[in-house]
């Protein structure tokens, strides 16, 4: 068992699953130690994610805490350890931490649902066209930081493209298709790789014309990131002042309801690529 002194957002999601448990099974973390058989600043410590446990030790705690779910228990199990290493420890030094969390959890992404409204999914972006939006970042961001952030944005899209890739579904707003950032010549482009991606098995594009009124909940962009269990699944928002991440139960569902009803007013997958074919002739 180590300590962390500046946890994930996986480890401190494993925390606050362990915390949703025993809160469910009416224990406080006093309680709670005195079964475990540790200090309730130890229980506190796992709860926040600043201190590892290994996968038996968190099964033997799930039981504890009366939960009878094997597959939630084997997927919690499945989230100890340290913190996970990949391509993204590069930017450490560079990024804000929101960003560094966002790229290990599309890491363990079992699969993606996406809705925006006005712009196209960050994994679906092209070099110029992402380039275009981080030079209209407020405040603006220096050269060199538009390079780190760029790079780092394109290699997030390696998840898509890998030898086992992530099923990944994009509802987006005509709208989205209808911004020209980067220029005429940029935003051709950028529809003509939404078309050829969404040719992919793994991926899926859908569009809501104009015509079909209604936007679902009320236009707000949004990334389900869907985990091993249902439980462990999130929700990433993008705000002014950095990245929202979701996961309580409530909103969860809500936001399930949301994509819902956004499929249900979306073009079907071919009727989708017709459709921004159009459009990108008429650019």
């Amino acid at each position: 068992m180590t300590t962390a002194s500046a946890p994930t957002l996986r480890q401190r999601r494993l925390g606050a699953e362990l915390r949703k448990l025993r809160e469910r099974a009416g224990l406080s973390s006093t309680q709670a130690g005195k079964r475990l058989g540790v200090q309730q600043a130890r229980v506190s410590m796992i709860e926040a994610g600043r201190y590892a446990v290994g996968a038996e030790r968190v099964r033997a705690i799930a039981r504890e805490y009366s939960c009878t779910d094997e597959k939630l228990m084997d997927a919690l199990a499945g989230m100890t350890g340290g913190r996970t290493r990949g391509w993204w420890d590069e930017y450490r030094d560079y990024l804000p931490a929101d960003l560094i969390d966002i790229a290990e959890l599309e890491h363990h992404a079992h699969g993606f649902r996406v809705a925006l409204a006005i712009h196209i999914p960050a994994l679906l972006q092209t070099v110029d066209h992402a380039r275009a939006l981080l030079r209209e970042a407020v405040p603006a961001f220096r050269p060199y930081e538009i390079e780190h952030r760029l790079s780092y944005r394109i290699k997030r899209q390696a998840v898509l493209h890998s030898e086992r890739p992530v099923r990944y579904s994009a509802i987006l707003h005509e709208a989205a298709l209808h911004m020209r950032y980067g220029g005429e010549g940029t935003a051709r482009a950028q529809l003509k790789h939404l078309i050829e991606v969404g040719e992919q098995e793994n991926i899926q594009v859908r569009v809501i014309p104009f015509t079909r009124g209604t936007f679902p909940g009320n236009g707000q962009s949004f990334d389900y990131l869907c985990g091993p269990a249902p439980q462990l699944d999130t929700v990433q928002l993008d705000t002014h002042h950095g990245c929202e991440f979701l996961d309580a139960e409530a909103q969860l569902g809500k936001y399930r309801s949301v994509l819902e009803r956004m499929e249900a007013n979306a073009l079907k997958p071919d009727e989708s690529r017709d459709f921004i074919r159009r459009i990108a002739k008429s650019i």
